[in-house]
C-alpha cells in the first residue's frame, strides 16, 4: 500500500474513484491525462495532511481537569468587642427547681380522714351513733359479723361497764355478755344490788367480733374507739368498771399488766376506772374470783364517794 493510501485510509476514505478502461486509446490517453490532471492537485494535499496529522500526533494532548466548583468566599468576621467582667463580680448561675405539677387531691389524707371521722363520731347522739355503728365499715370485721354489738343497759346509769369484744354468742344476739361469761357478770352485779338495764350500761371496746375470738388488731381497735368514747361521753357514768386486760389497756393507753392494774383507781376523762377480770377468765381462773369481788367492792367505794361529792 502506497504512502497515499495509506493516508486516505486515515482519513476514512477506503475508495479511490479510477476512471473505467476502454479499449480505445483515446480512453487511456483520457484516463492518463486525467490521473496526470488530479496527481498535482491532490498529492501535496494529501501530504499536507500528513504533515498536519505528523504535528497533531506529536504535539501533547492535554486533558481538561473537571471544572471546580466554585470557591464561595467567606464572610468577612465581625469582630464583637466582650466587655471583661471581673469574676469576683460574676453572679454563679441560680438553680431553680421546676415546679411540679399541681395535683388535684383524690380526697382527704389518711389522717385527716381519720380525724374528721372521729369530730363527727364526737358529736353524734344516741339514734345517730346507734345507725353509724350499724352501718360501720371502717375495716375487715364488717364483712364476717353476724351483727354489730353496740351495748346495752340503761343510758343515763351511774355505772358503766367496759368488756373486750363481742364473742360468738354476742355476735349471734346482738347483745354484750350473754352466755357463761353473761350469766356470771349478772351475778356480780346481783351482788352490787345492780342489775343489767337498771343503773348500768354495758359495751364493748370493738363492736364486731374478731375471727376465732382473737384478740382484736391495733387498726380495728382505732376505728371502734371513737365509737366507744362517745358513748362513755354520752352516758357520762360515776364510775366505770373495766373488764378484762385488754379492754383496760386499751382505755388507759398503757401496756401495764392487769395484774399491777386492778386494785387501784384510775382516771377516764375525769371519771373514775376500777379495773377487774373478764367473767369468762374468772370461769376458767376460779381462784380469781375473790380478786375480782374485792374490785368490785373498791368500784362500789369510788361511786358512793363521786355520788356524795355530787
Amino acid at each position: 500500500m502506497s504512502r497515499r493510501a495509506r493516508f486516505l485510509e486515515a482519513l476514512g476514505i477506503t475508495a479511490e474513484w479510477v476512471p473505467r478502461a476502454r479499449d480505445d486509446a483515446p480512453q487511456a490517453e483520457a484516463v492518463s491525462e486525467a490521473v496526470a490532471f488530479v496527481e498535482p492537485v491532490v498529492e501535496p494535499a494529501v501530504e499536507h495532511i500528513a504533515e498536519v496529522i505528523a504535528e497533531v500526533i506529536a504535539e501533547p494532548v492535554t486533558v481538561a481537569a473537571p471544572a471546580a466548583a466554585p470557591v464561595v468566599e467567606a464572610a468577612p468576621a465581625i469582630e464583637t468587642a466582650i466587655p471583661v467582667v471581673p469574676v469576683d463580680l460574676v453572679e454563679a448561675p441560680v438553680s431553680r427547681a421546676r415546679p411540679e405539677p399541681s395535683l388535684v387531691p383524690a380526697g382527704p389524707e389518711p389522717d385527716s380522714a381519720q380525724a374528721e371521722r372521729e369530730a363527727a363520731i364526737a358529736a353524734m347522739a344516741w339514734p345517730a351513733l346507734d345507725a353509724a355503728v350499724a352501718g360501720c365499715t371502717a375495716c375487715g370485721l364488717c364483712q364476717t359479723r353476724t351483727n354489730t354489738v353496740f351495748g346495752v343497759g340503761d343510758r343515763q346509769a351511774e355505772w358503766m361497764l367496759v368488756g373486750e369484744a363481742p364473742g360468738e354468742n354476742e355476735d349471734l344476739q346482738g347483745e354484750p355478755f350473754v352466755g357463761q361469761a353473761g350469766k356470771l357478770l349478772d351475778n356480780m352485779l346481783g351482788a352490787l344490788g345492780l342489775a343489767r338495764g337498771r343503773n348500768v350500761f354495758i359495751a364493748n371496746v370493738l363492736k364486731c367480733r374478731p375471727p376465732g375470738n382473737r384478740n382484736p388488731q391495733p387498726a380495728e381497735v382505732a376505728q371502734c374507739e371513737p365509737f366507744l368514747r362517745r358513748q362513755i361521753a354520752l352516758v357520762r357514768p360515776r364510775v366505770i368498771v373495766v373488764l378484762g386486760r385488754f379492754a383496760a389497756q386499751s382505755l388507759l393507753r398503757t401496756t401495764t399488766p392487769i395484774g399491777k392494774l386492778r386494785g387501784t383507781v384510775h382516771t377516764y376523762e375525769g371519771i373514775p376506772v376500777v379495773v377487774t377480770y373478764h367473767p369468762a377468765y374468772l370461769l376458767r381462773t376460779l381462784t380469781d374470783k375473790a380478786r375480782a369481788w374485792e374490785d368490785l367492792c373498791l368500784a362500789r367505794e369510788v361511786h358512793d364517794r363521786a355520788g356524795a361529792g355530787a
